[in-house]
């Protein structure tokens, strides 16, 4: 059956569709950054892949794509669009600390919010720039780790990891330090970042780069280690609202 709440939740993917594939130009400055990270055969993990557009990047730049994403309606687009793509594995799942299920509150009208993290929706509440988002319903979704992906799968040359302030979670399901990787930051849920920033030290002598909004581009000529980036991320004016903070091992490719 047809109704209006159907109706709004595919207006939002289309929303989706056209925000993250018509712009030739941020097109053009994603698969220019992506390639600092990602060489032809290499592998990649997309968590939290929402319509794809990252995991178009990474094919096209000839990687290997595992891409998560845990929305059923959203999946659907994403298996629409790169479900035939041989390069591609696509699974409806979520990643987080261990193996199961796990609550996600969706946001109906703009999935591309919709988190497993009551944290973030708590933050957002009294946050400007946020005002009129509603997260109307509770989904069950199934949840693995980077550990179970890197058993069946490989080691990933790159994750790129965006989920809605729930990125800690997936950082603590890896237990083996990556050659690189992003995760989405905001500047309402500063702490679930400088947080971020401690697990990957954890892990192993990570160095580390910002790129702001959906600019596509490294803020910083030099890379930085985690002092200089919890600083900068502390330091950073409320309007910047998000970004992605860029990790590698030390000693690893120049960009």
């Amino acid at each position: 059956m047809d109704t209006p709440t159907g109706r709004r939740r595919r207006t939002a993917i289309g929303r989706s569709l056209d925000v993250y594939y018509r712009d030739a130009a941020r097109t053009r400055r994603m698969d220019a950054l992506n390639a600092a990270f990602v060489a032809r055969g290499g592998l990649v993990f997309d968590i939290g892949a929402h319509v794809g557009d990252r995991t178009a990047s990474f094919l096209r730049l000839g990687a290997r794509v595992v891409a998560l994403e845990p929305q059923p309606r959203v999946f659907r687009a994403l298996r629409l669009i790169h479900g035939r793509a041989p390069g591609a594995v696509l699974r409806c799942e979520a990643a987080g600390a261990r193996a199961g299920e796990i609550g996600m509150r969706v946001n109906s009208a703009n999935p591309t919010v919709s988190t497993a993290s009551g944290d973030l929706i708590a933050a957002a509440s009294s946050a400007a720039g946020w005002e009129g988002e509603v997260w109307d319903r509770t989904i069950r979704v199934p949840v693995t780790t980077l550990d179970l992906l890197i058993a069946e799968h490989g080691m990933p040359d790159f994750v790129k990891i965006d989920v809605e302030g729930h990125e800690l979670e997936v950082l603590r399901g890896l237990s083996a330090p990556v050659q690189a990787l992003s995760f989405e930051f905001t500047t309402i849920q500063r702490e679930v970042a400088l947080a971020c920033i401690d697990r990957l030290w954890e892990l192993g002598r990570f160095e580390f780069n910002v790129s702001l909004g959906e600019a596509h581009r490294l803020r910083h000529g030099t890379w930085i280690g985690a002092p200089e980036l919890r600083d900068g991320i502390a330091g950073l004016p409320d309007s910047a609202n998000s970004g992605d903070v860029y990790a590698r091992l030390a000693g690893g490719k120049r960009v």
